[in-house]
């Protein structure tokens, strides 16, 4: 009976901390998405006012999203950032798709590591890192050409290509391999054993399996171009000017309503690309 009574005592005392700790998470979630979306809640509502200034309320309008689209220079940077994003998204995706499937394969061979960690090392890689790096490849190229072809090529639409797929190509692996982990290997086993060779294997049993996983890699490399700043600031030059690129031009004037616009369209544009490739990594 002691001992009975000394665990119903141990139970109510758990289920009292229990129920003095539930509440104290709650509350520190709720400042935690507090602290991360109220700054974005208010540039969204900000957008609406009919107030030429950014941080005063003047009265819903939708005046500043119809300036947006009058605007030449915005227009020049959003088809920019749309080609860029589109070609960055392409490269990444065949690339990616190829390595990923590569290491997976060869996973248990020796070295598979290293190279593992040299492909996702870009995605730890700070980006000012990258953006000086791929700079300084850039200068030295074409250093190269101009001696070699008396021309010397200018930074622009294809270097900042080159550039954000150099970063994308790690995120379509990562997220590839994490749907070849999950396919059964048995498949492409018995359409072996039923004659059919290496690329036939891979293009009607293992690329159906995975084109999930491919395409929702392809749409996060697409959202990361289309967001990039440090990098497509150091290897773009002029005619190249994106969106990121653009606001940043537009913040250094002053901070005004049509900002606030263009933000929120960014954020809404980035939000369904993540919401649909997280929604195809779930697809089975």
């Amino acid at each position: 009976m002691a001992k009975r009574s000394q665990a119903q005592v141990t139970y109510v005392r758990r289920g009292i901390l229990d129920g003095l700790i539930a509440p104290l998470l709650a509350l520190n979630a709720l400042l935690a998405y507090t602290f991360l979306y109220l700054p974005i809640a208010v540039l969204v509502l900000f957008s609406f006012s009919s107030s030429r200034y950014a941080s005063i309320w003047g009265g819903f309008s939708l005046e500043w999203y119809a300036k947006l689209f009058r605007n030449p220079d915005i227009s020049q940077a959003l088809l920019n950032s749309l080609l860029i994003a589109a070609a960055t998204a392409l490269i990444a995706t065949v690339l990616g798709t190829l390595a990923a499937v590569g290491l997976e394969r060869f996973a248990e061979r020796r070295r598979a590591a290293q190279y593992d960690a040299a492909l996702t090392l870009p995605i730890l890689m700070p980006d000012i890192v990258q953006g000086i790096s791929l700079l300084l490849l850039f200068v030295l190229v074409f250093n190269g050409v101009e001696r070699a072809l008396d021309w010397r090529p200018t930074l622009g639409r294809t270097t900042v290509i080159i550039a954000h797929a150099t970063f994308a190509i790690s995120y379509v692996a990562v997220v590839v391999r994490a749907r070849l982990s999950g396919m059964d290997k048995r498949l492409e086993e018995a359409a072996m054993d039923l004659g059919a060779n290496e690329w036939q294997v891979f293009q009607r049993i293992t690329l159906p399996l995975i084109w999930p996983g491919v395409l929702s890699g392809g749409l996060l490399a697409f959202t990361l171009s289309l967001d990039e700043f440090v990098i497509t600031f150091f290897t773009s030059g002029p005619g190249a000017t994106t969106l990121p690129i653009q606001v940043w031009s537009m913040v250094k004037r002053g901070v005004t309503p049509e900002i606030n616009a263009l933000s929120t369209l960014m954020l809404v544009a980035s939000i369904a690309l993540v919401t649909l490739s997280v929604m195809l990594q779930r697809r089975r």
